[in-house]
């Protein structure tokens, strides 16, 4: 702590302390201000002004200081200076006291609290930041909640000073008058408790939960302005549409269905969406085929001798199309029929924000959900045109295996088919324009997937940005295609004969209405939701890639939950979405997963935090499989065992995480992982060592020495316990009894 903060404390402790030490309290007693009330009008009476200003500079010292004396103190100014004089001086002199309370604690705990306890505070500094004068002019209204706590409190959120000095200038009025009323007939007054008597406590709450009946009341005058252009229907065909089947679109209407809601289901293209189709299981599926091939290159590890190998790529692709196959009947037409769904295929348009019209047929519905997922960017680089250019919803349609690779983008996806297609025998260079892979992920972790992916013999450009593409013709007829990269301030090219762009996804927020209905997006492109999911319209949800934040299949299906919830049966009860635990891994060997807060954003948010590391090459299973690479971090907060989140880099690191996402769900600590018995030898103990890792780095350290000195001492032979002797005296031999009646007498 810096000097100012501690000679801030020792002022603010001297004048508190001075309070109590000097019983100074006594001066603000009722029984006080009556008898002082005659000689104190007699001293206002002669400097008006000057007494005004000596009452006005102590009421902010008491209220600055959260000592009592404030409601005296208001009750005798109304008695002195009169209802209306003593109301400005009372309303400005509690607001700037109230104020200063408020930055004292500030200035001097709001760092220390944000940062011990930033990660659970996140949710409250959201709802201050959007709601906090709200909430700040509903306390000041009611007079149950202590006026000092409110300063204090409030000091250790986001709000600023000038909002909270306004909201409660305006806030305490109510408070402030009657109190100052009831001051000018002082000598009538016998108790602090017959000021604010059970009717008066009644009024001000209901006065209080004003600003929410308000909010309430704007609210509703906000939906009637915008469905004012729309009339709604008599009836309803449906409870509710789901536009798009991809995973957002399939859960919500499975949801639906399951709950017998009547659902329409409505996709342009294929059921299951881009996870089914061009993302999740085609990937996978090309990565499980580049692991075979690694894994035969590495046979003469494991004593293993192998023949000549080689790659049938087309057999390759082909496989991914069966794998695709084999899946599709897990969401297919045949399956939501027969779960209840009434599944269309055609373009969808909504109309109204009850209709939606498909293949020229127009229904009705009580709720839309729109879950129509996402593209992959094509950005605008000259003469990408002209060139061979893949994203991943093209890629899967090769035959023939690029030789050369070009891959423009060093996130999840660029790294996983940059990977993969180099140990499937392309050459491959990976261009990233910032200086880490992974960018979102903690250096240390991107790093080892780096060195892992350089090692089979992928190139890595960072901190390179292309700059424009060119298709050369040479002298034979042949055609030459080329990258033009910038590299601190230089100009570098490199050749290719594909170009994979995998730099981003793009919202499908176009060609189905929602312009018309004026539902906006935000500055990501995607469609802007509350915390509901609902659009400006509330019966109007979005889940998914189309709303973000998460570009997730698991996301999406999470996101379908409130959504499809929130439709059917919001009027009774509404769920905000919640994506604190909200795992992710990126399939690379060694792969990267992660779930809540990494070491970086730790920083960020300047948490006061705890980094366990546990390596994976100490790890008996990881080395039996010659697995021995990469680590799990543990981000906790000091010295204690609550997982903030979790980051773990090797083989199956997705699996091992879902033990850390259990435990953050449910809120386990460390002590429960460690406490939890786990099969020898599998991956899954890393997850236990690491827990046993913080166990050591917070052992106690006082209580293990005297345990030392215990284990010392009981080394010793001396002293030992009436039940020691007993156990350990034979009971038939006199030869024996003779050590022992020795130890007795020593």
């Amino acid at each position: 702590m810096d000097r100012k903060k501690l000679l801030l404390i020792t002022v603010i402790a001297a004048l508190i302390g001075s309070w109590f030490l000097f019983d100074l309290g006594q001066y603000f007693t009722l029984e006080q201000a009556k008898a002082q009330q005659v000689a104190l009008q007699d001293t206002i009476a002669a400097r008006p002004f000057f007494a005004s200003l000596v009452y006005f500079a102590i009421y902010i010292v008491v209220t600055a200081l959260s000592l009592p004396g404030a409601a005296i103190m208001t009750l005798l100014g109304a008695a002195l200076f009169g209802f209306w004089w003593s109301l400005i001086l009372v309303s400005f002199a509690s607001t700037i006291g109230a104020t200063l309370a408020f930055l004292f604690s500030r200035y001097i705990l709001r760092d220390w609290v944000q940062a011990k306890f930033g990660h659970r505070l996140a949710p409250i500094n959201a709802g201050i930041k959007k709601d906090g004068a709200f909430y700040l002019f509903t306390l000041r209204l009611i007079p149950v909640f202590p006026f000092f706590l409110v300063n204090l409190l409030m000091g250790l959120t986001p709000l600023s000073t000038k909002l909270f000095y306004l909201v409660s200038q305006i806030g305490m009025l109510a408070g402030t008058a009657v109190y100052i009323n009831a001051g000018t007939q002082l000598g009538e007054i016998e108790s602090l408790g017959g000021i604010i008597s059970a009717p008066v406590l009644i009024s001000l709450a209901l006065l209080g939960i004003f600003p929410l009946v308000a909010k309430f009341v704007m609210g509703l005058i906000e939906q009637r302005r915008v469905y004012a252009d729309w009339t709604p229907p008599e009836k309803f065909d449906q409870n509710m549409v789901v536009i798009g089947a991809g995973a957002g679109g399939l859960v919500s209407a499975y949801i639906a269905a399951a709950v017998k809601a009547k659902v329409t289901l409505i996709e342009r293209h294929k059921m299951g969406g881009d996870c089914l189709n061009t993302g999740c299981v085609p990937s996978k599926a090309v990565i499980r085929a580049a692991h075979a091939m690694s894994e035969i290159t590495r046979a003469k590890e494991f004593g293993i001798t192998t023949g000549n190998v080689s790659v049938n790529f087309e057999q390759v692709m082909a496989r991914v199309h069966t794998v695709i196959d084999k899946i599709e009947p897990h969401d297919s037409v045949e399956r939501y029929s027969s779960l209840g769904v009434n599944c269309v295929s055609g373009e969808a348009r909504i109309l109204s924000p009850w209709e939606v019209e498909v293949n020229g047929e127009r229904m009705t519905t009580r709720n839309i959900v729109i879950a129509t997922g996402a593209r992959p960017l094509v950005p605008n680089i000259p003469g990408l045109q002209d060139v061979s250019y893949l994203t991943s919803d093209t890629i899967w349609q090769l035959k023939e295996q690029p030789k050369r690779l070009l891959v423009l983008g060093g996130g999840p996806i660029g790294c996983e088919l940059a990977q993969s297609f180099q140990r499937l025998g392309s050459q491959v260079t990976l261009v990233e324009m910032v200086d880490q892979l992974l960018i979102r992920e903690d250096a240390d972790a991107a790093e080892l997937v780096h060195s892992k992916l350089q090692s089979d013999g992928v190139e890595v450009k960072l901190n390179h940005k292309a700059l424009r593409f060119e298709s050369i013709e040479q002298s034979d007829g042949s055609r030459i295609q080329r990258a033009y990269l910038e590299h601190q301030g230089q100009t570098v090219t490199t050749d290719f004969d594909y170009v994979m762009l995998a730099l981003g996804r793009v919202a499908n927020v176009q060609g189905f209405g929602l312009e018309e209905l004026g539902i906006t997006t935000n500055e990501r492109g995607t469609v802007e939701v509350n915390d509901y999911l609902q659009t400006k319209y509330r019966n109007i949800f979005a889940v998914g890639d189309v709303a973000g934040p998460f570009q997730l299949t698991h996301a999406a299906a999470h996101q379908a939950w409130y959504a499809a919830v929130n439709g059917l049966f919001g009027q009774f009860k509404k769920f905000k979405a919640d994506y604190s635990v909200l795992p992710a891994a990126t399939y690379t060997s060694p792969e990267l997963a992660r779930v809540g807060i990494n070491e970086k954003e730790a920083k960020a948010q300047g948490l006061q935090y705890q980094v366990i590391t546990y390596g994976i090459d100490d790890l008996d299973r990881a080395i039996t499989d010659g697995e021995d690479y990469g680590f799990i971090k543990v981000i906790t907060p000091k010295g204690k065992d609550t997982i903030l989140g979790a980051t773990i880099v090797g083989s199956n690191a997705g699996e091992m995480l879902a033990e850390f996402t259990l435990a953050m769900r449910h809120n386990l600590g460390l002590n429960k992982i460690l406490g939890t018995v786990h099969p020898y030898p599998t991956m899954s103990e890393a997850t236990k060592y690491a827990a046993g890792q913080w166990k050591q780095a917070n052992a106690p350290k006082m209580l293990l020495t005297w345990v030392e000195k215990y284990h010392a001492w009981m080394r010793q032979g001396k002293k030992q316990s009436v039940v020691d002797q007993t156990v350990t005296k034979p009971a038939s031999t006199n030869q024996a009894a003779e050590p022992l009646k020795e130890n007795k007498d020593m």
